[in-house]
């Protein structure tokens, strides 16, 4: 019996197509596959100024991230055009997980509501990672408004019409907190949009302006300085970082009251599943440490660890709320 077979035309060709399709597949795999992600920095783009709650969330994450995958996590500050200059930045990068953005509320779900035109689609050319924080609000009146609670403010604001609220910008999660108290509570309360969240706390304070709806973070040193009167929270229940201020909701008329800003994280369409996945994992560890939960608790947030399939529909559940916000209080940005 031979020891060998003849090697033939057949099985020449044979073997050729083999080689071919081996070598044909190796070439065809996608360069981190090849490579073992991240093998270079990785950059946050904040689409925000620095000193900002997003900006200061992606710092934190950033740091947390670098500490776990072993490589440098840069966060980047490209601020304008309410949050969607750095938005889509983003949704333009190569899709290969070294950009990234740090979004929030508006950018990635409430401006596609209000704004006719947009240079990205927030829902196709944004791939969603994880939640970060869920971030509630803060009402806040003025020390000259006579009242102490929400049930006395709705009462007192259907005495007199045209109560004033101070937010940071038109369509925001500010401005929909104010539109939905207002609408669960029949009452009517005019907007004054501010372009940050230091002058309208400032006139708030003052007594130019009726009320805000801010962050705590923002809003901390008003209420220890007892320069603003806290009224309640925007989460359907108290949050663990102000345990004492109770939620709008336990006011039995407004229960179903709840509207929080969030920020998460963003990769652009496109992005490898495997890359989002480790993206991910990775995320949601950091939420899980302690210390991190109670840095973001000390920032005003919650942190919310979840996965993409969660965060997916966490982000279409939140912007139908916003849609119907929206379409009710007839708000254009433009």
């Amino acid at each position: 019996m031979p020891l060998f077979y003849p090697f033939t035309r057949s099985t020449r060709a044979l073997a050729g197509a083999i080689a071919m399709g081996t070598l044909g597949t190796i070439a065809s795999m996608p360069a981190h596959a090849q490579a073992s992600y991240p093998s270079r920095p990785i950059t946050i783009v904040v689409p925000f100024s620095a000193g900002g709650g997003v900006d200061a969330v992606a710092r934190l994450l950033g740091d947390r991230m670098r500490a776990v995958l072993k490589q440098s996590v840069v966060v980047e500050n490209k601020g304008g055009a309410s949050g969607m200059l750095g938005a889509a930045a983003v949704s333009k990068a190569a899709p290969d997980g070294y950009t990234l953005l740090m979004g929030s509320a508006g950018e990635t779900a409430i401006n596609p509501l209000i704004y006719k035109q947009m240079q990205y689609t927030p829902d196709k050319d944004l791939a969603p990672i994880s939640l970060v924080t869920r971030v509630p609000n803060v009402l806040l009146a003025s020390p000259t408004l006579p009242v102490k609670n929400v049930e006395e403010l709705v009462t007192y604001a259907k005495a007199y019409p045209g109560v004033t609220y101070g937010t940071s910008g038109v369509g925001n999660p500010q401005h929909l907190n104010g539109e939905l108290l207002a609408s669960l509570a029949g009452v009517k309360l005019s907007h004054v949009p501010y372009k940050g969240a230091s002058a309208q706390l400032v006139d708030v304070a003052s007594g130019n302006v009726n009320l805000t709806f801010v962050s705590m973070a923002g809003a901390l040193p008003f209420i220890k300085g007892g320069r603003v009167k806290p009224l309640a929270v925007t989460s359907a229940n108290r949050a663990s970082f102000a345990p004492d201020i109770p939620a709008i909701a336990e006011y039995a008329p407004l229960s179903a009251y709840t509207l929080e800003n969030w920020f998460g994280l963003f990769a652009p369409a496109g992005t490898p599943a495997d890359i989002q996945a480790k993206l991910n994992t990775t995320v949601n560890q950091v939420l899980r440490d302690p210390e991190v939960i109670r840095l973001l608790q000390e920032q005003g947030g919650e942190a919310t660890p979840m996965t993409q399939d969660a965060f997916r529909d966490f982000i279409k559940t939140q912007t139908a709320q916003y849609a119907r916000i929206v379409k009710s209080a007839n708000i254009t940005a433009e």
